[in-house]
């Protein structure tokens, strides 16, 4: 068993004393019952794309191991060590943003990805985490600042990338960028008058994207009507959830994964349910919930506006994916392709969520005294 003195001052100790160690095991589950979900819902994928039984797993598990030193790695900066390491990822997701717009790998209609050594990379997955860190950082400055021009740094930030993405289009993630910007800004302090214009624009845009994007619309008339489109893996996952009851089918019993093209990515939702029950499905719920309130809880502590807003911006980003996943599988919203965090099959995904979460690891590390704007954070 892993133990440290408490008068070890190395990195390591320092770490293993601060950091918020429900949290890791909490995310530490997730990995777990993610794998086992992956053993058992890729295979018969793979088979049908002519690839080898395990071509998956074994993906899966070096991204996982990639992820897992990542978030490992990224948890024993200091809040100003996370802002910078966010700094450059910013920088670099934005460009390969730009990039997929010029040499990106078209699939279903979109460029998202760009394709490197036999690996496809999304750059976009990397820009939603370092975002919300260092949006956290604008707002915190303007807060400082006390005058309401001084956000204009941030809003033009979150423009710019709203704008990249629906270049794409990838509308999800700017919803999901948008509801994290929204959540930061009002934890900064927005006037409730801003608050009220900002949710009629975002209404006004989701009600725009109807029309500006066919996919879109297609997406919300088949949710709307089923029979109007389309509607075969959304039958099918609500037949998994059906056909699993209350203890499930049993491990690798389930057939769903038979038949949806997406069984170990974007429904790996539904093999759970099929295969291991409601009971499964309302322990993942519970999981992610946990990490988000704990996470919140800790954070509530902190004097440090920084930490506040972007822990609280990356918490909110990692809640609202599953949410939207899970939601997607059970037909309660729209279809919208997003993995299930730390669960889902995915190499960009899997990593920036390590990335997103090694860094709330980070932020909610007990400290002595204030590594916050107090303590002259900012530069």
């Amino acid at each position: 068993m892993l133990t440290f003195a408490r008068t070890d001052t190395s990195l390591i100790a320092r770490w293993w004393w601060t950091v918020d160690r429900w949290t890791l095991a909490a995310i530490a589950l997730l990995i777990f019952i993610g794998a086992i979900l992956i053993v058992a819902a890729s295979p018969p994928v793979a088979a049908r794309i002519g690839l080898g039984e395990f071509h998956f797993v074994r993906r899966q598990m070096v991204y996982l191991a990639i992820g897992i030193l990542v978030m490992l790695g990224v948890s024993l900066l200091s809040p100003t060590g996370v802002r910078r390491l966010a700094l450059l990822a910013l920088l670099g997701g934005l460009a390969g943003v730009a990039a997929t717009l010029v040499v990106g790998t078209e699939i279903k209609g979109a460029t998202r990805w760009i394709s490197l050594g036999g690996l496809s990379i999304q750059p976009s997955e990397f820009v939603k985490p370092a975002f919300a860190v260092i949006a956290a950082w604008m707002f915190a400055r303007a807060r400082l600042d006390g005058r309401l021009k001084a956000y204009g740094a941030p809003v033009a930030l979150w423009a710019g990338i709203t704008a990249l993405l629906l270049m794409q289009p990838d509308l999800g993630m700017g919803v999901v960028v948008t509801a994290v910007f929204g959540t930061q800004f009002f934890l900064a302090g927005l006037p409730m008058g801003l608050v009220v214009v900002l949710a009629a624009l975002g209404i006004a845009g989701m009600v725009g994207s109807y029309y500006a994007f066919p996919h879109v619309a297609s997406r919300i008339d088949r949710f709307l009507d089923p029979s109007s489109g389309d509607s075969y893996q959304i039958q099918r996952s609500l037949e998994a959830f059906m056909n699993g009851g209350l203890f499930g089918t049993g491990p690798g019993e389930g057939t769903v994964k038979l038949y949806l093209p997406d069984a170990h990515a974007d429904f790996v939702f539904a093999v759970a349910g099929e295969e291991f029950g409601v009971l499964l499905c309302l322990v993942l719920i519970a999981i992610f919930a946990f990490v988000v309130l704990r996470g919140f809880a800790r954070i509530s502590h902190d004097g440090s506006l920084f930490v506040l807003l972007a822990a609280g911006g990356l918490l909110v980003q990692f809640g609202l994916q599953a949410l939207i996943n899970m939601g997607s599988t059970l037909h309660l919203i729209p279809t919208k392709g997003m993995t299930l965090p730390f669960v889902s099959y995915g190499g960009s995904s899997l990593v920036a969520l390590a990335f997103g979460m090694g860094m709330v690891l980070a932020l909610t590390r007990r400290r002595v005294g204030s590594e916050g704007f107090g303590a002259g954070d900012l530069p």
